[in-house]
C-alpha cells in the first residue's frame, strides 16, 4: 500500500475507485456527475490525503534547517521562550493538535491561541518581553484575523513569526515575504481546498507543523508520514463503508472524545459534522475525563459518540473506564471507536470499530491526522444523507469558505 501511495495522487485515487466500496463508487462517477451532485471537490480532497501527506513531508524535509533556525529564537538554553500556535476555527484546532507533542519535544511552553484572542487580549496570551515564535496556520491566508495578528505583532522585538499556509497567493503569505522576522511555508496547491470546509488543508498543515519536532531528524519525519499514509489508506479502504453506514444511522447529535492532542482532532471532527450538515446535527467535543463534569447530561439515546482512543497505556485506561461507564448507563445511540486493539468490552451492539493496526508505530501526536480523516468521512456521508451538497453545504450563505471582511480595531 505504501508503495502504491508513492506514485501519484491520481494513481492512488484510481486504486481507491476500483475497490468497489462506497467511496470508490463515488470516485468512479464521471466528473460531471460528481459536480452535479455537489461532491466533486470535497470527495477528492478527503480521499487524496494519504498521498498528500507523503508529498508534504517530502517537500518540507529539506527545509528542516530553516525551521530549526526559526525555533532557535525560543529554544536557547540561556533564554528559553514561548511557542504560540494560532489560527481561527479549524486553523486553531490544527495548533491544538500539535501543542502537546511539540511541548514534550521542545521543552518550552507551547499553546494553541485563537487569532481573535491575540487581537482582543494579546497581553493575556503572550508573555511580556519573553522570546516568542508565533506560528500562524491559514488555508487561504485571506481571513481578517490572520493578517491583523501578523501586522499587530511583527513590530514587537521579542516576536518572530512562522506562517504555514496552503495559498501562495494569499495576503498572509505576501505579508511575510521579504521580512527577516517571518518564515513562510507554503504547501502544495492541491492542499488548498476548493470546497467550503477544510479537509486536505487541515491535515497537511498539522503534518507541516509536526516538522518542528523533527528538525534534527527529517528522515524520521518522512518515514512517519509514509507510515501515516499507509494507515490512512487502509482506513478509507477498509472502513469507508462502515463509516458511511454509521453516518446514515439514527442520531441527532454527536459528541467527539479525545485526550491530549487528540482533543484537538475531536474539536476539528466535531466542527466538520456541524459545518457539513449546516447545523442540523449539533456537536460538541470533550475530553474523556471532562465529560463526567456536566457535559454527560447532553449524551442521550439519540447521540453518536465518536471515541479517539489513545495508544498510551495510562491515557487508554482512563478512556476505557469512561467508555465502560457510558455503556453501563446506556448512553448514546451507538459509538464509533477509533484506535488499535480496541477491547471487546468497550463495544456494544451497533458500534463501529475503526481498527488501526500499526498505530503504535507512530504515536498519539501523529494519530490526529487519522482521527480527522475519520471525522471528515463521517461528516461527508452524513451531509449526503441529509440531502445537502458537500462542496457547499451552507446554501443560505451563513458560512463561507473565507470569512468575510470585518473592521479591525487597533490598540493605540
Amino acid at each position: 500500500m505504501e508503495r502504491t501511495l508513492q506514485t501519484s495522487v491520481d494513481d492512488w485515487l484510481r486504486l481507491l475507485a476500483g475497490t468497489g466500496g462506497e467511496l470508490g463508487t463515488l470516485l468512479a462517477q464521471p466528473t460531471e456527475e460528481q459536480g452535479r451532485r455537489g461532491h466533486l471537490h470535497t470527495l477528492r480532497e478527503i480521499t487524496q490525503q494519504p498521498y498528500t501527506w507523503i508529498e508534504t513531508a517530502r517537500n518540507l524535509a529539506p527545509r528542516a534547517a530553516e525551521l530549526r533556525s526559526a525555533l532557535a529564537h525560543v529554544t536557547r538554553d540561556d533564554r528559553p521562550g514561548f511557542l504560540a500556535l494560532t489560527g481561527s476555527g479549524s486553523s486553531l484546532y490544527a495548533g491544538e493538535c500539535l501543542a502537546p507533542g511539540l511541548q514534550s519535544v521542545l521543552g518550552i511552553p507551547v499553546q494553541g491561541v485563537a487569532s481573535g484572542e491575540l487581537l482582543t487580549h494579546p497581553q493575556g496570551h503572550l508573555p511580556r518581553d519573553t522570546p516568542c515564535l508565533v506560528v500562524s496556520f491559514a488555508r487561504s491566508g485571506n481571513s481578517p484575523e490572520s493578517e491583523a495578528v501578523l501586522d499587530a505583532l511583527r513590530g514587537i522585538p521579542s516576536c518572530r513569526h512562522l506562517v504555514i499556509t496552503c495559498n501562495r497567493h494569499g495576503r498572509l503569505a505576501a505579508r511575510g515575504t521579504g521580512d527577516p522576522s517571518v518564515t513562510v511555508v507554503v504547501l502544495d496547491d492541491k492542499t488548498c481546498d476548493r470546497s467550503l470546509v477544510m479537509t486536505s488543508s487541515f491535515t497537511n498543515m498539522v503534518l507541516a507543523g509536526r516538522l518542528l519536532a523533527f528538525t534534527t531528524d527529517p528522515p524520521d519525519y518522512e518515514a512517519r508520514a509514509l507510515r501515516l499514509a499507509g494507515l490512512g489508506a487502509q482506513v478509507l479502504i477498509r472502513h469507508g463503508d462502515g463509516l458511511a453506514a454509521a453516518a446514515r444511522s439514527s442520531f441527532r447529535s454527536a459528541v467527539y472524545l479525545g485526550s491530549g492532542g487528540r482533543y484537538g482532532s475531536a474539536r476539528e471532527a466535531a466542527l466538520k459534522m456541524l459545518e457539513m450538515t449546516s447545523g442540523r446535527v449539533m456537536t460538541f467535543p470533550e475530553t474523556y475525563l471532562g465529560l463526567r463534569h456536566g457535559p454527560m447530561c447532553a449524551v442521550d439515546e439519540e447521540s453518536l459518540i465518536v471515541c479517539f482512543l489513545s495508544t498510551d497505556a495510562v491515557a487508554r485506561a482512563y478512556e476505557a473506564d469512561l467508555v465502560r461507564e457510558l455503556n453501563r448507563k446506556g448512553l448514546g445511540a451507538r459509538k464509533v471507536l477509533v484506535g488499535a486493539a480496541v477491547p471487546d468490552d468497550l463495544v456494544s451492539g451497533g458500534d463501529l470499530v475503526v481498527d488501526v493496526p500499526g498505530l503504535g508505530a507512530v504515536d498519539d501526536h501523529d494519530a490526529t491526522l487519522l482521527d480527522v480523516l475519520v471525522g471528515q468521512t463521517l461528516a461527508f456521508f452524513r451531509c449526503m444523507a441529509t440531502g445537502l451538497r458537500p462542496d457547499s453545504p451552507s446554501d443560505d450563505g451563513v458560512i463561507s469558505r473565507v470569512v468575510e471582511s470585518f473592521e479591525i480595531h487597533r490598540r493605540t
